[in-house]
Formats: structure tokens, C-alpha cells, sequence
């Protein structure tokens, strides 16, 4: 019995290599990020979850890279709530002009 198994190399994004779209891998990079900040804090997964208003578990999920019913925008939100700066970044790409830089802060530490 013979196997025909054909390797193919990885373009160096597992993401991309999975036909995944371009958002897990944001998704990903979020939770990660995530991770390192309550790391750098010395915060428990029970404290960051109490921190950024959701519930433990929920956070255990998401660090777990179940993190499908979260959009960009929450899991930036609740990084945020780590005391965190993020912020999207809009610019032509590959032109070396000033970008528009949007911040992603909760409601209620926006300016009027």
C-alpha cells in the first residue's frame, strides 16, 4: 500500500495556509496580546475577566482561540480594559504618508 502524500510548504501564515480569512489571524494576534498584558500584569484569569466585564470562562475560551463569537472590535475593546493603547491604522499601502490613526477605547473613555 502506497501513500501519495504531497508536502507542501507553508507561506510562513498558517492562517493564509488554511484558507482562513485574514480576521482570525487579528483575532489570534488580540487573544495573544491579551495574554501578555495580563502576564505583564500578574493578573489571573478570574481578575482580567472581572477587569475587562466579561466572565471567566469566557476569557478561558478566548485564550484557548475560541474566540469566534468576539468581532476585532470587542476583543480590542476589552484589551483596552487592560490599560492598553490600540489603535487601527489606515494608510495607502506601501505609501510612507502620515496614517489615520482611529483609537479603540470603551464608550465611556472616548473625548466629547
Amino acid at each position: 500500500m502506497t501513500h501519495d502524500n504531497k508536502i507542501t510548504p507553508s507561506s510562513g501564515n498558517v492562517f493564509d495556509d488554511l484558507g482562513l480569512p485574514s480576521e482570525h489571524r487579528v483575532k489570534a494576534d488580540l487573544a495573544l496580546a491579551i495574554k501578555q498584558r495580563m502576564k505583564s500584569l500578574g493578573y489571573t484569569q478570574t481578575r482580567a475577566a472581572e477587569q475587562m466585564g466579561i466572565k471567566q470562562p469566557d476569557l478561558s475560551r478566548i485564550l484557548s482561540g475560541h474566540f469566534r463569537g468576539y468581532s476585532v472590535e470587542r476583543l480590542s475593546l476589552l484589551l483596552a480594559a487592560l490599560d492598553c493603547d490600540v489603535e487601527l491604522v489606515i494608510r495607502p499601502h506601501g505609501e510612507k504618508v502620515a496614517p489615520h490613526i482611529i483609537p479603540m477605547r470603551p464608550a465611556e473613555t472616548r473625548p466629547v
